[in-house]
Formats: structure tokens, C-alpha cells, sequence
């Protein structure tokens, strides 16, 4: 039988009652990351499971556990993951990320992360949204140097990250003895600087690949690459 497939619809999940919100930089990880022969994975920074279930879609024989600082959004994934065709290989725990590479001995051959953005912003409001959105819960310092400690050899850490992080994120890189494989500068617009960069990296040399991912070529008019990118997922591809 083949395996029913999420498809999303713009802000939510369409499948019986599991909701979701759906963000533009979830679904291009998601997508975009490489699963390829990988059978366990990390996904740092859930939320509501996006991520983990983009990559559990992708790849039948990866096994994912998911974790969260916020009990909240750990509920709410494993809610959404009860309700996947994936269930068996989807788990999300209450975790905080810069202590649990001590806490664990289980390494990953794909570690992905659509990690807290806004260095030097402002603090939100709302204290979950702030939580989410903040690198005082977790430094992209500790993000990097966990994840190396974390990775089986040869394995893969996917991140997307604003563009004006793409200093900071080599240097870390280079000082945790990682090599950056791949990395994508995606564009809002064709005439746009880049706003995020999809970044690949391992704990194994290879030639770095690098490219340009634009979105949109007006205001809701896609560009080939993206739907061909994101059409698995989404109803209004």
C-alpha cells in the first residue's frame, strides 16, 4: 500500500485533526535538508513537529526524535506526530539543547534545526513566542558544538539561518572541526538580497556546493525552483 502523504495547506496541516502552523523557513529545512541514508534523526527545536514530519515523509526508514524546551510544543508534536502515517517512528521529548548532548549517548546521522532567530532583537512579548524566537535559549555557539558532538561519522547538520549570520556560522563551524558541504542563499525576490542561507554541514570533507534559491517573482507568483522544491508538501502547489 503506498504511504498516504501531509500536503499543507497555507497555515495548517490537512489531515484529520492534526493543526499546525506552517512557516515558510520549516518547509524549505524540510524539503531541502538531506535525508538521504540516514537512519536516525535529531530535530532540534520542534515545535510543532514540522520539520521532523517533513523529514520522516521523505525518508521511510529514518527513525526521529524530536525535542523542545517548551512542554507546550512538545505536546502539541506528539500530537501531530500520533497523527501522522508515521507514528512509529516519530518522538518528542521536553528537552533543553545545551545540556542534553551530556545527557545522552545516542549519536545521529542527521541532526536538523530551524534555529532561534533574532540575536539582538527585542524580546517578544509573549514569553513562549519569545522562547522560540530568541538565541539566549540556545547560542548558535552551543547549537554547532553540540550537534558536532552529536553526529555519527560522516552525519549531516541542516540549519537554516538569517543571512547575516553567515560569518558567525563558518567560524563556529571551522572551530568545531566541521566542514561546510552545502549552502543555499534563498532570495525572497530575483532582484532581493538573500534573507536565509540553508546551510549543510558534516563531520566528513566533501566539495562545498553552493546556490541560489529565489521564492517568488511577485507576491504569490512562485518560482519553478520553489514549487519544484516544496510541490510534495504543499495543496496550493
Amino acid at each position: 500500500m503506498r504511504e498516504r502523504v501531509f500536503r499543507f495547506k497555507q497555515f495548517s496541516v490537512s489531515h484529520e485533526k492534526c493543526a499546525m502552523k506552517v512557516g515558510t523557513d520549516g518547509v524549505l529545512l524540510g524539503a531541502w535538508c538531506d535525508v538521504e541514508n540516514a537512519r536516525s534523526t535529531l530535530d532540534i527545536g520542534t515545535g510543532s513537529g514540522l520539520i521532523a514530519l517533513m523529514v520522516a515523509q521523505r525518508n521511510p526508514h529514518t527513525s526521529i526524535l524530536a525535542i523542545d524546551i517548551e512542554p507546550l510544543a512538545v505536546e502539541e508534536a506528539n500530537y501531530n506526530f500520533t497523527n501522522s502515517p508515521w507514528a512509529d517512528r516519530l518522538r518528542a521529548v521536553k528537552a533543553d539543547f545545551v545540556s542534553f548532548p551530556g545527557l545522552t549517548d545516542v549519536r545521529f546521522d542527521l541532526i536538523v534545526s530551524n534555529p532561534p532567530f533574532f540575536v539582538d532583537s527585542l524580546t517578544c512579548p509573549d514569553a513562549n513566542r519569545s522562547t522560540a524566537r530568541h538565541t539566549a535559549q540556545l547560542p548558535f555557539d552551543k547549537l554547532i558544538t553540540g550537534a558536532a558532538h552529536l553526529l555519527n561519522p560522516g552525519g549531516k547538520l541542516c540549519l537554516i539561518t538569517p543571512a547575516d549570520c553567515e560569518n558567525l556560522i563558518t567560524e563556529l563551524s571551522l572551530a568545531n572541526n566541521l566542514h561546510i558541504i552545502g549552502k543555499t542563499f534563498v532570495h525572497p525576490t530575483p532582484d532581493a538580497l538573500p534573507k536565509r542561507i540553508l546551510w549543510k554541514i558534516s563531520n566528513r570533507n566533501a566539495d562545498l556546493v553552493e546556490n541560489h534559491l529565489t521564492i517568488e517573482i511577485t507576491r504569490h507568483q512562485y518560482t519553478e525552483n520553489y514549487i519544484a522544491l516544496t510541490r510534495q508538501f504543499y495543496l496550493k502547489m
